[in-house]
């Protein structure tokens, strides 16, 4: 929850700068979520099965957040190139 969570709130920012900033704790969550997978697989409290296919779900939210934080990194970069040349 805390991966959503995290986007939602960084939306409601001033600014890409902060919108980014929510998107890397995101990422940070979303790192968090794998190794809460693995403790719980190591525990046998999830099966392999079920591990595998959330860690593979988890691999590629993580993805797209790193594909969304470059988006937004690159939005930061060409409006202070703008003000720059300004």
């Amino acid at each position: 929850m805390s991966v959503p969570t995290n986007l939602v709130e960084g939306v409601g920012q001033k600014s890409s700068r902060e919108f980014g900033r929510f998107i890397r704790i995101a990422l940070n969550s979303a790192n968090e979520l794998e190794y809460h997978l693995q403790m719980a697989r190591d525990f046998e409290l999830l099966a392999v099965n079920d591990f595998e296919t959330l860690l593979a779900q988890t691999i590629q939210v993580r993805k797209m957040l790193h594909g969304l934080l470059r988006s937004i990194d690159a939005k930061i970069s060409r409006r202070q190139a703008d003000t720059s040349a300004t």
